[in-house]
């Protein structure tokens, strides 16, 4: 899968301060923060693919930095296995069988901009799930799918990420021009990780 179409994007209501789905995750080292302070939570509830979730914690942090969010915004990211991600995506998407990622936008649907005036306030950017099993299985056919993607796991996850992201401040890719405008943002925030690294 080299242009991410198996992705799917679900919208989730807000219900007064709770979150979706990662709500239960637990925070990851340093990486999660409270409401307010500009949190990333990060948890990992899968066995399939060793991860390093300062990476993604900070590599969430940079994207929403980047495109415009609130410091004091809060996104969690959750990674599972297979089979839950199955359930999620028949669930939520009326999908059957695993996909590699999901999101559920919370507050930032129409997009980081317009929320990113200084009595905005903080926000529930939303949450993220992706599969790492489902990720290993693409990451070969993905190389090469951006400047830099060496067809490793790391780097489809990488991807994966920051297309989830990408949906949780409104980007889509149903349209040509939505999809090259956020095939452009993915391939800068990659570009910038994959620099450093």
């Amino acid at each position: 899968m080299t242009d991410v179409t198996r992705n799917a994007t679900a919208t989730s209501e807000r219900a007064g301060s709770q979150r979706t789905l990662a709500s239960c995750a637990e925070p990851v080292g340093g990486c999660a923060g409270s409401l307010g302070e500009g949190g990333v939570l990060i948890a990992d509830r899968q066995s399939d693919v060793r991860l390093d979730s300062q990476r993604y914690c900070a590599l969430v942090r940079d994207v929403l930095d980047a495109e415009g969010v609130p410091p004091g915004s809060e996104t969690a990211v959750t990674f599972v296995g297979s089979e839950e991600m199955a359930q999620l995506n028949k669930a939520h998407m009326g999908h059957v069988g695993p996909t590699d990622v999901l999101a559920f936008p919370i507050d930032l649907v129409a997009g980081a901009q317009e929320s990113s005036a200084p009595d905005a306030g903080d926000v529930l950017v939303g949450d993220v799930v992706v599969c790492p099993a489902v990720a290993a299985s693409n990451a070969a056919a993905g190389a090469g799918s951006r400047p830099g993607h060496d067809g490793s796991v790391t780097a489809e996850i990488d991807l994966l990420v920051v297309h989830g992201v990408l949906h949780l401040l409104g980007m889509d890719h149903t349209e040509p021009a939505a999809a090259a405008a956020m095939r452009a943002r993915e391939t800068e925030h990659l570009r910038k990780l994959w620099s450093r690294s």
